[in-house]
């Protein structure tokens, strides 16, 4: 595993929303250029780019035409290696998003496939044998081929599914996942990963890492292709970082050998309960909810059973939100944020900051733009300035700009932030600062719990010296701690004395031992 990860912050970043440093309304990499001293100094050493790829733009880049070009609208190909030089100058990283289980239906390799005569890209997407033939459980593109057959589907009727194989054969037309024309696929993109390391690129945030193999129920297969996949190019670029949106840790990080693999918000899950949760009548469940009717253990049940299965292998990586995920603002206030980040960015594992989380940038309703359908509304410019045009995300017209920004007089902004000693952005600043200068706190599996009850508060956690406690409840909570410690770090107000821990509502403190 990579040492660079031992302290590592990524910051993701959505680029076409990031800073817009041509003024056609669409942000590009020379603005994440630009703004890498900000970032550096939120203390992010890390950055993940979401797609950037040439793509028709029907999945807002998860569509991609061409691995091994920078879309227009973004930049060239010159100017992303100089992104990630002028990165390395300042002990920074950037990896990209890599989407290697489908294309868009506009990749050369697809237009080859659909021809009638075969050819070296015939089964490099996965085909029925007969344009009537349309198996159950299945979504197909049918009828836009010269050859008779249907093809699967990964996610939209834009996205054709590349073939790696099926690990259980139920048809004909189905290949075994060792089959040469799936060991052809996983060639192709060993080759697009090897283009990039060596411009400079540090690694890949993997998109769908759990879908490649077809009738893979239990994943073995999937893991099988990653180990080879993953396996060969470090041979040549054993700093590569590999992190899976695969959100299953022990299969991602145990079996197919990925460095990192995201705890996703999906409904129902441990991460959904911190944040998301509400019960059926819409009230707030979440435990970081000011409310305080949430229970920690929604959330521990499931993360220690992952945490302990994998705390040896790789990193589990919890993020603030992402660019498929409501921001957080949806629901809570400046106050629930910070005690939200304090708990993410004290954890153990690899922690991710979407672009705008860190000033409290709001989830807006939207219509859909480039296939983000509920997910547009987290994908809003930056908010860098409050008396700039468009909030000096671009000086386009606001009718050219990528989406709208926030008009709103109270809209966070970057600049009104950081002359702000109490701000959201000074307060992210000052944690990472702590995680980066005391090791405790930062990647290392050192997690133990000091006091977790069901539907009750506060949290207590131990990470090596430290005790860490959050209650986000606005309730005042005491409870036995039988520890002797002195206060190391506080927000809100709590102490630790003669063997008892008191909290008022909404705090969290940190004591050294």
């Amino acid at each position: 595993m990579p040492k660079w990860l031992e302290d590592a912050v990524f910051y993701e970043i959505y680029p076409q929303s990031f800073f817009d440093t041509n003024g056609d309304g669409i942000g590009d990499i020379n603005g994440v250029t630009a703004k890498l001293d900000y970032i550096q100094e939120l203390g992010c050493n890390a950055i993940w780019l979401n797609p950037c790829f040439d793509s028709p733009f029907k999945d807002a880049g998860y569509d991609v035409r061409d691995y091994k070009k920078v879309a227009k609208r973004y930049g060239s190909n010159e100017d992303l290696a100089r992104c990630f030089a002028e990165a390395h100058k300042r002990k920074m990283h950037v990896i990209l998003d890599l989407v290697p289980g489908h294309t868009s239906i506009q990749h050369p390799w697809f237009h080859q496939s659909q021809k009638a005569k075969g050819n070296e890209y015939s089964n490099r997407y996965i085909w029925t044998d007969s344009v009537w033939n349309r198996p159950a459980g299945l979504n197909y593109l049918c009828g836009v081929s010269e050859r008779s057959g249907c093809c699967v589907l990964n996610f939209f009727s834009t996205q054709p599914a590349l073939n790696y194989g099926f690990r259980k054969i139920t048809a004909p037309w189905q290949l075994r996942y060792t089959d040469a024309a799936c060991i052809a696929t996983r060639t192709a993109m060993k080759d697009v990963m090897r283009f990039w390391l060596a411009k400079g690129c540090d690694g890949f945030r993997v998109d769908m890492a759990g879908s490649l193999v077809k009738n893979d129920f239990e994943g073995e297969a999937t893991a099988e292709v990653w180990r080879d996949i993953l396996g060969a190019v470090r041979k040549e670029y054993p700093e590569m970082v590999a992190i899976s949106e695969w959100s299953d840790p022990e299969k991602a990080i145990n079996k197919a050998l990925f460095d990192m693999d995201f705890y996703l918000n999906q409904e129902g899950n441990g991460y959904h309960s911190l944040f998301r949760k509400t019960g059926g009548d819409g009230s707030q469940r979440s435990f970081f909810s000011s409310c305080g009717n949430g229970n920690i253990m929604d959330f521990l049940d499931e993360y220690l059973v992952r945490y302990n299965a994998t705390k040896d292998h790789g990193y589990i990586s919890l993020i603030t939100c992402n660019h498929d995920t409501p921001r957080l603002t949806k629901a809570f206030d400046t106050q629930e944020l910070k005690l939200s980040y304090a708990f993410l960015l004290t954890m153990p594992g690899v922690p991710f900051i979407y672009y705008g989380d860190e000033i409290g940038m709001q989830y807006a309703n939207l219509p859909s733009k480039e296939g983000g359908y509920e997910r547009t509304g987290t994908r809003t410019p930056m908010q860098w300035s409050f008396a700039a045009s468009n909030r000096g995300f671009s000086n386009a017209e606001p009718k050219n700009i990528y989406l709208p920004v926030d008009k709103r007089d109270c809209a966070p902004c970057v600049d009104l932030q950081i002359k702000d000693k109490d701000s959201l952005l000074n307060f992210v600043r000052e944690l990472l600062k702590m995680r980066h200068d005391n090791s405790d706190i930062g990647t290392k599996p050192n997690l133990e719990i000091v006091f977790a009850k069901a539907n009750t508060y506060p949290f207590v956690y131990k990470r090596g010296k430290f005790i860490l406690a959050v209650n986000p409840s606005k309730e005042r909570n005491v409870i036995p701690l039988m520890y002797q410690a002195r206060p190391f770090y506080s927000l809100g107000e709590c102490s630790l004395v003669d063997n008892q821990l008191q909290m008022e509502g909404q705090s969290f403190g940190i004591f050294e031992i």
